[in-house]
């Protein structure tokens, strides 16, 4: 009788998807959503977004004709921990770039979206050259197919949320490539697209002694499911009663949680990640941050906007949050921008060719923050 009856509801909420969304957007929506058993099963497959395969994901970037450094590709595989490998193998890829010094470079950690992979995140963001030029290196570690057939981070996890299933690998990776290249731990980023902005937000506030800043473009706000149909509920109405509790649940295992400066990116279009996620991730970050401000400490909040045009791209809205003359809190809307990265290579599917450069941006943000020993982080 469950069963049946979220086969009903999950079959009646497909159907509104239909009627007011793109078809390419009902894909990535139901790629997200587990599907029952039985007939509906049948009828949707054909919808469903083709798993991205290990072969095509290495053919669909070729970083020798976009950037002249280093294109590394590793296999990490988990400890067994009580007897069960929490995510047993997970492919990545480090862009370093090609430079004559020796300083210690800092790191943005970049995770796909669903139906992606990391190559094509790559290529898609363009975040290689924008490494070339500012000097940085990119980690891009992939999602199993073995999980979910279209790669989707399991965001919407209770047991992920707390920093467990692949959060754990992405950290495992994150601390090999630091002991093994030359990477300034003090200055580790991590940003990402829908489910991988979730996946960032989770990764960032599980380790804050470990990630300076974050960046989440078109994601999902923190805490507030713990299944995929509830999943699908968040992608399209935000947080409801979760908004504050789930991130002081989630501070509440630090003794002191200082600040986690946080850039966030939103199309007003999106019609898969609802413009109201950004909403609620902004009092969640400012909740995070104690962004309230007082008669003895007034916050500071600087706004600005962009008008569109044919070099600039599609218009938006900016808005900062200070601590002092510390930025700790960017959030930028974009009018026309759909569920898509912004500013990136149109021919990779859900990037944007237009601007705003998202990547730009994240990585202005980023260059003001590193990690100070024992802190969550600081402004440069």
């Amino acid at each position: 009788m469950i069963l049946k009856k979220l086969t009903s509801i999950w079959g009646r909420s497909v159907k509104r998807i239909i009627k007011s969304q793109q078809s390419k957007n009902l894909k990535l929506v139901k790629s997200m959503l587990a599907i029952p058993a039985g007939k509906a099963k049948r009828r949707v497959t054909k919808l469903l977004p083709k798993p991205v395969t290990a072969k095509a994901s290495e053919k669909a970037h070729d970083v020798s004709t976009t950037a002249p450094g280093k294109w590394l590709k590793s296999t990490y595989t988990s400890p067994l921990i009580d007897g069960v490998r929490t995510c047993s193998r997970m492919s990545y890829w480090l862009y370093l770039p090609d430079r004559e010094t020796r300083t210690p470079l800092p790191m943005v950690v970049m995770l796909h979206g669903c139906a992606q992979s990391a190559t094509q995140f790559a290529q898609g963001t363009r975040m290689n050259l924008l490494a070339e030029q500012q000097g940085f290196a990119v980690l891009y570690p992939q999602q199993s197919a073995t999980p979910d057939p279209s790669r989707c981070w399991r965001w919407y996890k209770r047991t992920v949320q707390q920093g467990g299933g692949e959060v754990r690998s992405i950290v495992a990776i994150i601390e090999n490539t630091i002991q093994k290249h030359e990477i300034d731990p003090s200055r580790i980023y991590v940003a990402g697209l829908s489910a991988g902005a979730a996946m960032a937000h989770i990764v960032a506030l599980n380790h804050p002694h470990l990630i300076a800043a974050v960046g989440l473009h078109s994601g999902t706000v923190f805490g507030a499911a713990d299944s995929r149909m509830e999943a699908y509920s968040v992608m399209q109405n935000g947080a409801g009663d979760a908004l504050k509790t789930a991130i002081r649940h989630a501070t509440s295992k630090f003794e002191l949680f200082q600040i986690m400066p946080a850039i966030l990116i939103h199309g007003q279009q999106d019609g898969i990640v609802r413009p109201i996620n950004l909403l609620h991730l902004t009092r969640q970050f400012r909740e995070l941050n104690r962004l309230s401000g007082s008669k003895d400490a007034p916050l500071l909040v600087k706004e600005g906007r962009k008008p569109g045009g044919p070099r600039t791209g599609n218009a938006y809205s900016t808005s900062e949050y200070f601590i002092g003359n510390k930025p700790i809190l960017k959030i930028c809307e974009i009018q026309q921008l759909d569920h898509a990265w912004s500013g990136g290579d149109a021919s990779v599917r859900f990037h944007e060719g237009k601007g705003p450069d998202a990547g730009k941006m994240m990585w202005d943000f980023f260059a003001k923050h590193r990690r100070e020993a024992g802190t969550s982080a600081s402004a440069v």
